[in-house]
């Protein structure tokens, strides 16, 4: 548990850094997408969750989605560098090509709160076309 702690607090303090760095040398609207693309990506979900045109049963698998990205356990841990993120990535992606299949992109980009460049990769991630 001490392991754990330890290397998320490494992995956060790189983000911030990273973030920071971004700042320093002028690139403001890429250190805005980076550092707020996973809270975009939870009010999307939000909003998702919300919206009367997604079907219940993909409402469902939202539910489903933001519960095993909450869990501490996954199929690979998270504290394995790129491969411990990787399994998150492609369940979401699975999950967004689901709903863009239902409610088509058009939802998307409207619920979308971030930058356009964050919503690019969200599209890309999706299948978007």
């Amino acid at each position: 548990m001490e392991l754990l702690l330890i290397s998320l607090g490494a992995i956060l303090l790189l983000y911030v850094g990273f973030i920071t760095g971004l700042f320093i040398v002028g690139r403001h609207e890429q250190a805005r997408a980076i550092g707020g693309f996973i809270p975009d990506c939870l009010v999307l979900f939000r909003r998702l969750l919300k919206d009367p045109r997604l079907p219940r049963r993909y409402k469902l698998g939202l539910w489903l989605l933001i519960g095993y990205l909450a869990m501490p356990i996954d199929l690979v841990p998270d504290f394995i560098p790129v491969a411990g993120q990787f399994d998150d990535v492609i369940i979401v992606a699975f999950v967004l090509r689901r709903l863009m299949a239902s409610v088509g992109s058009a939802v998307i980009q409207e619920l979308w709160p971030g930058p356009q460049s964050s919503l690019a990769v969200i599209m890309k991630l999706a299948g978007a076309k």
